[in-house]
């Protein structure tokens, strides 16, 4: 989307230089008064689409909730604005290189990134889709999290986490250790493995270690999120911003935390 949306404002800046030297000639088209007015017009319209561009591309960007995993936080149907800058500058054609982050994620931050691609199908892969997911940051890099009956613990700590909600009753409790070790359990975990097994992780998880570079993200929803406990460490460079403020339905325009 940032690519199509930087190609979108190179060619509408082209199409404005195109429109600017029209009307340099304005004095070879003086006796047309309706063409001149329609200039005018063209050149304040693609003057405002340009800024419209830069803006989308650099500062804010619109974001649908498309599911349930951040309730009751945010619900289906919820516009967002993010902010796109707090982290950094997307450079343009950089494989996730960002410039001049305001700040580093902090844990709790609810951030939206690009999905890994452990997290799409063999479909998804083959059709060349994308798709950007909403979740809340829990683990940084260099943390320890593991979950015990559906409570998150970062290095040895219970978080206190007065936005999460579950929806059903009970624990899924962890079946027989199939790994030789912790080593191969948390290499299984960094590659995505869980994400295609029916490993009992939900509610018992862990411990891994967040690799440098990541973050462990979930989301507020603990029973109905496909998060990291499933396709593994989130990378810095599929970040694309902190959700800030809902700005529809209007009942619910509020910032975001």
């Amino acid at each position: 989307m940032e690519l199509k949306l930087f190609i979108a404002g190179i060619i509408v800046l082209i199409i404005a230089r195109i429109m600017h030297y029209y009307k340099e000639k304005k004095q070879e088209l003086k006796n047309s008064k309706s063409f001149m007015v329609a200039l005018e017009w063209a050149d304040t319209i693609w003057s405002a689409v340009i800024f419209a561009s830069v803006i989308m591309f650099f500062i804010v960007q619109a974001f649908k909730i498309p599911s349930g995993s951040m309730h009751n936080t945010l619900f289906e149907g919820d516009h967002l604005f993010v902010n796109k800058f707090i982290y950094g500058f997307h450079v343009p054609f950089s494989d996730g290189k960002k410039l001049l982050p305001l700040r580093k994620v902090h844990r709790g931050d609810i951030i939206i990134f690009k999905c890994p691609d452990t997290a799409l199908s063999s479909e998804e892969k083959a059709q060349g889709i994308t798709k950007d997911f909403i979740k809340r940051a829990i683990g940084l890099s260099g943390d320890t999290v593991e979950i015990k009956d559906k409570n998150v613990y970062v290095n040895g700590v219970a978080l206190v986490e007065p936005y999460k909600i579950y929806e059903e009753p009970g624990y899924i409790q962890p079946r027989i250790q199939i790994f030789k070790n912790q080593n191969d359990y948390q290499m299984s975990w960094e590659q995505g493995a869980f994400a295609k097994s029916n490993l009992p992780i939900r509610d018992n998880f862990g411990p891994i270690k967040v690799p440098e570079g990541c973050f462990f993200a979930m989301g507020d929803n603990r029973d109905k999120s496909f998060d990291s406990r499933y396709w593994g460490p989130l990378e810095y460079k599929f970040l694309k911003g902190q959700a800030l403020v809902i700005y529809w339905p209007l009942t619910r325009i509020r910032i975001i935390k």
